[in-house]
């Protein structure tokens, strides 16, 4: 999709309500279904939300209440992403100590014996 497009499909949708925002959504998701190349692909913690959102909408659950619910699983969301990356970078980090240390011993045993 080209960008042009794709902005103009967001302006649209952000000028609907949520309730006919879902509506959108369930027609994207039925020619989706019907002629997309692939399946859209989504990381696993969005595959859990939008599963909850699918739950919450199937028992028809206020919009309000869902809008709530889901803005709350995006921060959880958003935070577990930032634990991650602060995990990632302390591990990077640790590793790049190790190797530090590895190359300073090996540097001490290539040093011959003073005679």
């Amino acid at each position: 999709m080209n960008e042009i497009l794709r902005d103009r499909l967001l302006r649209k949708l952000d000028a609907l309500p949520d309730d006919k925002a879902y509506q959108v959504l369930d027609y994207v998701e039925f020619l989706e279904s019907k002629y997309a190349e692939r399946q859209a692909g989504a990381p696993p913690f969005q595959r859990v939300a939008e599963t909850l959102e699918d739950t919450l909408r199937a028992g028809r659950v206020p919009v309000n209440i869902i809008k709530g619910t889901m803005d709350a699983v995006g921060k959880a969301g958003k935070l577990l992403g930032k634990v991650a990356a602060a995990g990632k970078a302390a591990v990077e980090e640790a590793a790049k100590q190790s190797a530090d240390k590895d190359e300073v011993k090996d540097k001490v045993e290539e040093t011959p014996p003073a005679q």
